[in-house]
């Protein structure tokens, strides 16, 4: 199962795919943990993020799609993998199709969350003060809101199109949310 994870920063991305990638046996390669991991080894990759992390903007295309191009021809995502973060621009959609072309595979859905905007920040703020996450301030939060419609919200209608759509509510009990999860992808694989 090759997937991907979209919605908005704080529709609970990381928190199902690490569920949904566990049900299937699949690696949850989340982009945002990359470059976080990059930033507290203080590599170059690390501190060229932070600048764009701090500011509520995407890291540049070239650096994000070279992590997960080395991420996705690691020997554990062979049978398949699930993306969170990544692609965020139409330009990331391209390279990912170029990837997965490669391996002689195909994509088999793109699930998206929907969560209520006001809902979204209260999330992000809750989870600065409990994970002590510093690129998480409220000016920053707002500002990730709208790089997310501005950017990556459009990709949602290239994967409708293509017909990998499918959309979660993602408003609940995080249990609730991954068995909607498993039931919208239970009907994907069965058709």
């Amino acid at each position: 199962m090759r997937m991907i994870f979209m919605g908005p920063p704080g529709a609970g991305k990381g928190t199902q795919a690490k569920h949904v990638a566990t049900h299937f046996g699949i690696p949850a390669i989340s982009t945002g943990d990359i470059f976080r991991a990059n930033v507290s080894q203080g590599t170059e990759l690390g501190r060229k993020a932070q600048e764009f992390m701090d500011s509520g903007e995407y890291v540049p295309d070239e650096v994000t799609n070279l992590m997960v191009r080395n991420r996705i021809d690691e020997r554990d995502a062979e049978p398949g993998f699930l993306l969170d973060g990544y692609p965020r621009t139409l330009a990331q959609v391209e390279e990912l199709d170029g990837m997965i072309k490669h391996t002689g595979h195909e994509l088999d859905a793109v699930v998206v969350l929907t969560v209520d905007a006001e809902e979204l920040v209260q999330r992000l703020l809750h989870r600065a003060e409990t994970d002590g996450r510093s690129d998480d301030t409220e000016e920053v939060i707002r500002r990730r809101q709208e790089v997310y419609t501005e950017q990556t919200e459009p990709l949602i209608e290239v994967y409708r199109e293509r017909g990998l759509l499918i959309e979660v509510d993602g408003m609940g009990e995080v249990e609730d949310v991954t068995q909607r999860i498993f039931g919208a992808l239970q009907d994907v694989r069965q058709s």
